[in-house]
């Protein structure tokens, strides 16, 4: 009656009870490493390229950095000792325990930053009355974590490169626990918002060099497997986050959501120190310049949005910080032309593809997020729902792309992903249009489930395939960059979609009644679904894959940097149509 729930086909053979339960974990663990490892004749070393790191450090991510770290990766892949000889039963063992390490403990420190994008979206309304803060304070709430992930995550990998990928990973989860723990004892909203930006930071370094981490401690043939678990640990954090923090403010308090991560954190740190191998990339130049520009442009901008209805749109505090901000973004771009070593090449963006992919992704990301900042608040603030409610209300829009996953990515395969993220696109502000016709004080919640679930399909046809046509836009070696990019650029949406329609509710409604917040909601979700709409115009723009296919050779012969073995394997990318591997580069599913 006592005995624990354990699934019968993972017991080790012989097995007659759950008695044993280290016995247990020893041989469970041991058949996971060995179906992980399985050997296999080996010609080469093969390394996934670092989803975000700079042009120059993606370009050398295949070389090892020494003759010494070639053998080692080569023996902890294959289970063959670097004389060429079979390894011993020792050495296939640590291969075997590496990998599953690597898969738990990357998997565990992705799941704790990815939950923290929407895990607080449901504690608004709470921190606003126990803190006392404004709209602005509940848009910096969001923004300053979005904000600086989207523009350390171009640089946090080429760190990773140059000063080693185990200890800037774990540089990244001390910073993210230490914030959290900062943003639990926060007195006021504006040490939240500080403890929110470091957050970011620890964020934007755990998200791409997790990934590297993992892919280099599984061999090619099971990295599919490996890099699928890590795609759907994340995709279960931002489903589950609005329902996480719910939960945890209704039966504790808002607090408990960024002390969570404390314990959490203070265990992976020495598990990531001691179980993961070190590992370094080019020794590239950081372009701490383009950071600074980048960083400051973007928080003028964001500044101004944000503040425009409070200090008026014609006063010198909004208008000095629009003119500073695009000041120092125009400044990035120029930057960004004459390095050496660019945190973004502004060249990639002269292609069609490439460029149209993007600004999708950064327009779906403007309106999806806007609007749930707002219709999660309605819920609570309006219809007076609990945040445990709440969450569990909006799960048939966030977790739709748990359920659906598997089959849109068949019908990505056999289509191709542009008339499904045509389609999304369609959907979702179709969704949204619905939405911001019936949200009445006293609409039903049966009368949203119909619009959510459009909203959720419409997300989940726009985010699977969106993947391929990313890294079927570049060439192979630079497929690191193109995520880092796309991913940077759907953050980057997200915090300019708050901080508009933000500025749009503030224009026409308010937190005082029922009535005048569903009149400023209402209002801002129109805005949300026209920039939604826009972006589908703007898909149809991305090209096909014949058209991608030709576009990735104008790619490789216009950039100069990319050897002769790069342009080689876009020619034969092009010949064959273009096609993706799958497990040859993944997003980030925020």
């Amino acid at each position: 009656m006592n005995q624990p729930f354990v699934v019968p086909l993972f017991l080790p053979r012989g097995a007659s009870d759950y008695s044993q339960p280290k016995r247990w974990m020893t041989a469970t663990q041991s058949r996971l490493g060995a179906w992980l490892h399985r050997r296999r004749p080996v010609t080469e070393v093969i390394q996934a390229p670092a989803p975000a790191a700079s042009m120059a450090s993606v370009t050398s991510a295949s070389t090892p950095s020494s003759p010494s770290s070639a053998r080692e990766t080569l023996t902890a892949e294959t289970g063959v000792a670097s004389s060429g000889t079979p390894a011993s039963g020792e050495e296939t063992r640590r291969a075997r325990s590496r990998a599953v390490w690597a898969v738990v403990i990357t998997g565990m420190a992705l799941f704790m930053a990815s939950l923290d994008n929407l895990v607080v979206s449901t504690a608004l309304p709470v921190i606003r009355e126990h803190l006392h803060a404004g709209l602005s304070g509940l848009e910096w709430t969001v923004n300053a974590y979005t904000l600086t992930f989207a523009v350390l995550l171009l640089s946090a990998a080429a760190m990773g490169e140059r000063f080693g990928r185990r200890r800037i990973f774990v540089v990244g989860i001390a910073t993210f626990t230490a914030a959290s723990a900062l943003a639990g004892l926060a007195p006021s909203i504006g040490v939240l918002v500080m403890a929110r930006a470091l957050q970011g930071a620890g964020g934007a370094m755990i998200m791409p060099l997790s990934l590297t981490l993992l892919s280099a401690a599984v061999p090619p043939e099971r990295r599919n497997f490996a890099l699928g678990i890590w795609g759907a640990i994340g995709g279960t954090a931002i489903a589950f986050g609005p329902l996480v923090g719910g939960a945890v403010t209704s039966g504790w308090s808002w607090q408990y959501i960024f002390w969570l991560n404390v314990p959490v954190g203070i265990a992976l740190i020495p598990l990531a120190w001691w179980k993961l191998s070190e590992s370094r990339g080019n020794r590239s130049p950081l372009d701490l310049l383009g950071v600074v520009l980048v960083s400051a442009g973007l928080f003028g901008v964001v500044y101004g949005l944000v503040q425009g209805n409070s200090h008026g749109w014609t006063s010198t505090t909004v208008v000095g910080s629009f003119i500073l901000g695009s000041i120092a973004l125009i400044g990035f771009a120029g930057w960004e032309l004459r390095s050496t070593a660019p945190m973004l090449d502004i060249r990639l963006f002269r292609h069609r593809g490439f460029a149209s992919v993007n600004v999708t992704a950064m327009l779906f990301s403007f309106g999806m997020f806007g609007a749930i900042f707002f219709l999660v608040q309605f819920l609570q603030v309006v219809q007076g729902l609990s945040p445990l409610a709440a969450g569990v209300r909006i799960l048939p829009w966030t977790a739709m792309p748990m359920l659906l996953a598997p089959v849109v990515g068949t019908l990505s395969e056999r289509w191709g992903g542009k008339p499904l993220v045509v389609t999304g696109l369609a959907l979702q502000a179709t969704g949204l249009t619905w939405l911001a016709s019936i949200t009445t004080p006293t609409t039903p919640y049966a009368d949203l489930v119909a619009p959510f679930l459009i909203c959720g399909i419409g997300m989940t046809l726009f985010f699977v395939p969106l993947a391929s046509l990313v890294l079927g836009a570049v060439p192979r070696s630079l497929e690191g960059v193109a995520s880092g990019v796309n991913a940077a650029f759907r953050e980057l949406g997200g915090v300019l979609g708050i901080a508009v329609l933000g500025a749009v509710f503030s224009s026409h409604g308010s937190y005082r009644s029922a009535p005048s917040y569903v009149s400023g909601m209402t209002y801002a979700v129109y805005v949300g679904a026209a920039v939604v709409a826009v972006g589908a115009i703007a898909a149809l723009i991305v090209p096909g894959r014949r058209r991608a296919a030709a576009e990735i050779a104008g790619v490789t012969g216009q950039l100069p940097g990319l050897s002769a073995p790069d342009r080689s394997v876009a020619s034969v990318r092009a010949a064959d149509g273009c096609p993706v591997e799958k497990g040859s580069g993944v997003l980030s599913p925020v």
